[in-house]
C-alpha cells in the first residue's frame, strides 16, 4: 500500500510526463476536468507486482458544492487478459482498508473469478492513505501522545472480564471507567476535529464514495456504462448504497459479507457491533475446538487424546481464568485476560491459520500465563512481549475506519458510554460470551464522534436494479452474520440472488469452494445466476483447517453434538 510522504514523492516522479503538475504538487490532466486518467507505473517499493498500473484521480470533496474544493484518489489497475469487456471496480470494505493493497495482493484471484475479460480496478478511498485526498485521519500527533492520552484506560489495557461478566467485581470494575472514558472520547472528538485531517471529516462518507464510483466508471468505461463491482464486508454497505443510489448503472456487482444497511440507517453503531454483528462469532469459535478435538495432540497442541470439542474449550477457558486471577494480583502482568481474549480473536481469522494459532500462538500464551507468578513473572516478561495487545507500532494510530463508519452512520441520540458498557455486558450473555468485551472498537466511537457526513443515503434499499446483482456470505461468518445477507436479498426481491457458502470466517474468501468460484465466474462471463436463494456451497474437501480433519467433517461433528 502507499503509506508515506516519501511514496508520494516517489510515485509522483514516477509518473512523470503522464500528468501535469497543479498547485497542490500531484498531477491530473486537464485542468478541472474530473473525467482524465492516464495510467503509468506504480512505485515498486509500494507495488511489488510490475503487471500493476497507477493513476491519480481527480474528485470532488463534495459533489454537491463545488466550492468545497477537490482531492483525488490513488488507483491501481491490473489489465483484463482476455478480451476486455470492461471495468470491475474492488472495494475491500473496513471500513479503511486500502484498495491499492487488495489488488496488488490478489490480483490473480481477482482476474480468475472475472474470467480475465476486465481490467480489476482499485483505490485507496477517501480517508484512507496518504496519497488519497483526503487521506488518513489523525488525532494525534506521535505513538507518545497517544499513549499518553489513554494512559490507565482500557483503551490500552482492554476489558478484564470471564464467562459473560459472571464476576460482578469486573462489572463494577467496567462501570467506573464510565465517566473517564466519557470525557476521553469527548476529548477525542475534539482532537480529531482540530487536528489537520479534521477538515476532511465530513467528506469521507460511503454516500461520496459511491459517487467517485461512478465517477471512476464514466470515465474508464464511458458515460452512463455499467457498473461492476466486487463488494467485500463494509464494502457491501457502500455497494447496497451504490446500488440504490444508482440503480440504473447496476452492472454485474458481488457483495460478499454483507453488513444489514437497516442497521446503518436506523441504529447506533455502538449497540450494532455486539448485539448484532457478533451473533455468530461463538460459532466459529466452535468450529475451531471442534476442529481442534477431530485432529487430537498430533494436529492441535490445545487438546489431548480423547478430548471433545467441550473439553478444548475447557482448557481455553481455564488459561482465560489465570489469566484473570492473575491480573487481579498484579494488573501490571504482561499478559491479562484482556489479551488473551485479544488473541483468540485470531480464530475469527480464515480458518487457514487455525493450525498455527493451536500450535503455536496458544502455547506462548500459556507458558506467558502460567509464569505470571510473583516469582517467575520477571522471567517471562520479554519473551512474551510480542503477545501484548497495548504495544503500538511506531506510526501514529489513524482513525480512518472510525472517520468512515461514523460519516455514514445516524445522528447522535445522546447516548452515554455508561450506556454503551451496560449493553456489552448485556450482549455478552445474549451473544459473544468471547468476543464482545474486545475494546477497543471501531463501532464504539461513533455516539461521541464530533461529525457526520455531508450526504448519506439512509433507504430505501429496495430499488428495481437494472441487473441482477450476487449476494454471497458464509453461514458462519464472525463479523457480517448470514442473516444481514438474507436482510438485503429479502430487500432487493428480483433484483438479487443470494448463495451461501457452508464455511467459516469473514467473507467466503476465508476457506476455498470451487462451487462458489465456478457461480461468480459464471455471472461475470455470461450474467447467469442460480435459480431462487437456496444454493449452498460447500467448501472444497481437501481443504484443511487441522491437518486431516476438513470443514467437512467439522460441519458434521457439530451437527452430531
Amino acid at each position: 500500500m502507499f503509506s508515506s510522504a516519501a511514496a508520494l514523492l516517489l510515485s509522483t516522479t514516477l509518473l512523470t510526463g503522464v500528468f501535469a503538475c497543479d498547485d497542490h504538487g500531484y498531477r491530473h490532466k486537464g485542468g478541472d476536468d474530473y473525467a482524465s486518467i492516464e495510467w503509468g507505473p506504480c512505485d515498486p517499493s509500494l507495488i511489488s507486482d510490475p503487471a500493476l498500473t497507477c493513476a491519480f484521480f481527480k474528485i470532488p470533496l463534495d459533489y454537491h458544492d463545488p466550492s468545497a474544493g477537490h482531492g483525488r484518489l490513488a488507483l491501481v489497475k491490473a489489465n483484463a487478459t482476455g478480451v476486455r469487456r470492461g471495468t470491475v471496480f474492488v472495494n475491500p470494505g473496513g471500513p479503511g482498508s486500502p484498495g491499492l493493497d487488495a489488488v496488488n495482493s490478489n490480483k490473480d484471484l481477482l482476474l480468475g473469478l472475472t474470467g480475465g475479460n476486465y481490467d480489476i480496478v482499485s483505490w485507496d478511498p477517501r480517508g484512507v492513505g496518504s496519497l488519497t485526498i483526503p487521506g488518513d485521519v489523525f488525532c494525534f500527533d506521535s505513538t507518545e501522545d497517544y499513549n499518553t492520552f489513554w494512559n490507565g484506560t482500557i483503551e490500552l489495557s482492554g476489558i478484564e472480564m470471564t464467562g459473560n461478566f459472571s464476576d460482578p467485581t469486573d462489572i463494577d470494575s467496567l462501570f467506573s471507567q464510565a465517566p473517564i472514558m466519557q470525557a476521553k472520547y469527548d476529548e477525542l472528538a475534539e482532537r480529531c476535529l482540530s487536528h489537520p485531517s479534521g477538515k476532511f471529516l465530513k467528506y469521507v462518507g460511503s454516500a461520496a464514495t459511491a459517487r467517485d464510483t461512478v465517477a471512476l466508471a464514466d470515465a474508464l468505461d464511458g458515460p452512463g456504462s455499467p457498473i461492476n463491482y466486487i463488494a467485500l464486508s463494509y464494502g457491501t454497505l457502500q455497494g447496497a448504497w451504490l446500488v440504490n443510489m444508482f440503480p440504473e448503472r447496476v452492472g454485474r456487482i458481488v457483495l460478499d459479507g454483507v453488513l444489514n444497511p437497516l442497521l446503518i440507517a436506523s441504529e447506533e453503531t455502538a449497540f450494532i457491533w455486539p448485539g448484532k454483528q457478533l451473533a455468530d462469532a461463538d460459532k466459529v469459535y466452535d468450529g475451531f475446538v471442534t476442529g481442534c478435538a477431530l485432529a487430537g495432540p498430533s494436529g492441535c497442541a490445545i487438546a489431548a487424546q480423547g478430548q471433545s470439542a467441550a473439553d478444548v474449550d475447557g482448557v481455553i477457558q481455564a488459561l482465560i481464568g489465570r489469566a484473570h486471577a492473575a491480573t487481579r494480583r498484579n494488573s501490571s502482568v504482561p499478559v491479562t485476560s484482556a489479551d488473551v481474549h485479544e488473541a483468540l480473536s485470531d480464530v475469527q481469522s480464515p480458518p487457514s491459520g487455525w493450525a498455527d494459532f493451536a500450535n503455536t500462538t496458544f502455547p506462548q500464551l500459556v507458558a506467558a500465563v502460567d509464569a505470571e507468578t510473583p516469582v517467575r513473572a520477571r522471567r517471562a516478561f520479554g519473551a512474551i512481549q510480542k503477545l501484548q495487545r497495548r504495544d503500538h507500532a511506531n506510526d501514529t494510530k489513524p482513525y480512518s475506519g472510525e472517520a468512515i463508519l461514523c460519516s455514514d452512520s445516524i445522528d447522535k441520540q445522546g447516548t452515554s458510554m455508561l450506556d454503551v458498557f451496560k449493553n456489552i455486558v448485556s450482549a455478552s450473555r445474549n451473544g459473544s460470551e468471547l468476543f464482545t468485551a474486545l475494546w477497543p472498537s471501531t463501532f464504539y466511537y461513533c455516539p461521541f464522534w464530533p461529525v457526520r457526513a455531508v450526504e448519506r443515503y439512509h433507504g430505501p434499499f429496495n430499488k428495481t436494479l437494472a441487473n441482477k446483482v450476487l449476494i454471497v456470505n458464509n453461514v458462519f461468518d464472525p463479523a457480517t452474520p448470514v442473516a444481514g445477507a438474507v436482510a438485503l436479498a429479502g430487500l432487493l426481491g428480483d433484483s438479487a440472488t443470494l448463495v451461501r457458502q457452508n464455511a467459516f470466517g469473514h467473507v467466503t474468501t476465508s476457506e476455498p469452494s470451487q462451487c462458489l468460484n465456478n457461480v461468480i465466474i459464471s455471472y461475470f462471463t455470461n450474467g447467469t445466476l442460480p435459480e431462487g436463494d437456496d444454493t449452498m456451497c460447500e467448501v472444497d474437501a481437501d481443504f484443511e483447517p487441522f491437518p486431516g480433519v476438513n470443514t467437512e467433517a467439522i460441519l458434521k461433528a457439530l451437527g452430531e453434538k
